[in-house]
């Protein structure tokens, strides 16, 4: 389903004729990562070990980064590894509201399950009062009732989820 996805985004964003900003979709060996574009090469997201749901989080975040953010290195985010304090923390996850309230959109819409990611194994603190994830499942819940706030790169894939993983050969095919 990876290869299908990386095929499908690549022919939607990557083409300098059809994008105005061309991004392409590849495989990374570490962690994600994003690269603008150069003078010779399309912007670049590189997801994490070939995993799907990594696939669907990084363009998530390409999806809320906009024009300027996607001529930065990693859209001019800040991160820190897992670990984080409390505070820290905090403001990791209101950075990822939006990202995972898209990724969880498009993730329902190709028929998987989606699984909020506080993304801090190793916290030291009680994350149990987080309402992180509530507030994604809210932010989800608001791009649906207000679509013209959903990114439009995020509609744009989101309608063609939704037209082909809906459809019935779907369950049957090797994408």
């Amino acid at each position: 389903m990876t290869d299908w996805l990386i095929r499908l985004f690549n022919q939607l964003f990557g083409d300098t004729k059809l994008a105005q900003m061309p991004t392409i979709l590849v495989r990374g060996h570490d962690e994600p990562e994003y690269f603008p574009a150069t003078s010779n090469q399309p912007a670049r997201i590189e997801f994490a070990h070939g995993f799907f749901a990594s696939c669907l989080h990084e363009i998530s975040h390409w999806c809320v980064a906009g024009k300027r953010r996607r001529t930065l290195n990693d859209f001019g985010y800040w991160y820190e590894a897992d670990g984080r304090n409390q505070d820290t923390q905090q403001l990791f996850e209101q950075v990822e509201i939006k990202p995972q309230a898209i990724e969880c959109l498009l993730t329902l819409a190709t028929g998987r399950y989606f699984y909020v990611s506080q993304d801090n194994l190793n916290a030291n603190f009680d994350t149990s009062q987080s309402t992180f994830a509530q507030d994604v499942f809210e932010q989800a819940c608001d791009y649906l009732h207000n679509p013209h706030s959903l990114p439009s790169d995020a509609k744009r894939l989101l309608w063609f989820f939704l037209n082909l993983c809906q459809h019935p050969d779907y369950q049957h095919t090797n994408f």
